[in-house]
């Protein structure tokens, strides 16, 4: 989700675009990750990885049900509370910890979800307060802190890029993905108030992808423009690479009204991200 501008554009790409724009999001050290490695499971396997203490801190410091539509993360409270900013360090301890290959692949997409999600918002609490996530970071070049190594996993050296780019697209394919993992952002898909688990993971992206794509964030048609989030231009590949498979996709998540407007737009499409911090 990280590393992009986030600036709204208009459609149309020059053909050197993505690959730069994936070079400067990704870093070196995506292209370590992004084999074998980390596609190792053990389907056999029954264990089951506890994310208990991620769900202790979505509990007490996730405002969902916010009448816009956006959950809000509570950053400072999490800062001031002593006692869950220390059981989310733990947690994120405990997850380095686990080589996360010896699991079910289905452990392992719950893991990395929440590894991401766990890991974001203690960067951001940490950081408290900042106006947006892009405030922070060490890397010069992008904004953000998506390419700064902040964990080890089976002896990997590991960024938030890494995760999501190296590790979640490319081994499970499914671009549902990009409605669970959260940049603490306005305009990023709600960060949800269930850590994921083997069981309901398949429903949290169902849900995830409905209510992103059903919210004028992910898609709003009006006065016979068609402005969407920029997840689905930066992203693009990962919704048909095109902005027809990108239609298409939005359609089979819209509610009726809204599928059919889609189904039928031959016009301009806008792209747009907000990216100030998901704060009350």
């Amino acid at each position: 989700m990280g590393g992009k501008n986030g600036e709204p554009r208009r459609a149309g790409r020059s053909p050197v675009l993505p690959w730069l724009l994936a070079f400067i999001a990704w870093g070196p050290s995506a292209a370590v990750c992004a084999d074998a490695f980390w596609a190792a499971r053990d389907d056999a396997n029954p264990a089951v990885i506890d994310h208990s203490a991620w769900q202790e801190v979505l509990d007490a410091h996730l405002r969902p049900a916010h009448p816009s539509g956006i959950n809000r993360f509570d950053y400072g409270g999490l800062e001031a509370d002593t006692d869950r900013s220390a059981s989310l360090a733990a947690y994120i301890q405990q997850l380095q910890a686990i080589d996360p290959r010896r699991y079910s692949g289905a452990e392992q997409k719950a893991y990395w979800i929440n590894f991401y999600n766990a890991l974001t918002v203690q960067l951001v609490a940490n950081a408290y307060p900042v106006d947006s996530i892009r405030d922070m970071g060490d890397d010069w070049f992008t904004p953000g802190p998506w390419n700064d190594v902040h964990a080890n996993v089976a002896g990997q050296a590991l960024t938030l890029n890494d995760i999501e780019h190296a590790i979640l697209r490319p081994i499970w394919q499914d671009n549902r993905i990009h409605y669970a993992v959260n940049c603490a952002s306005f305009g990023c898909p709600n960060l949800a108030p269930q850590a994921y688990t083997a069981a309901n993971t398949a429903q949290l992206l169902e849900d995830g992808a409905r209510a992103y794509v059903n919210h004028p964030r992910g898609a709003t048609l009006r006065n016979g423009t068609l402005t969407l989030s920029s997840i689905y231009d930066w992203y693009q590949e990962d919704f048909g690479n095109s902005e027809a498979g990108v239609l298409e996709h939005l359609a089979k998540y819209a509610e009726p009204n809204l599928a059919a407007r889609l189904r039928a737009f031959e016009g301009d499409i806008d792209y747009a991200y907000d990216w100030a911090l998901n704060a009350p």
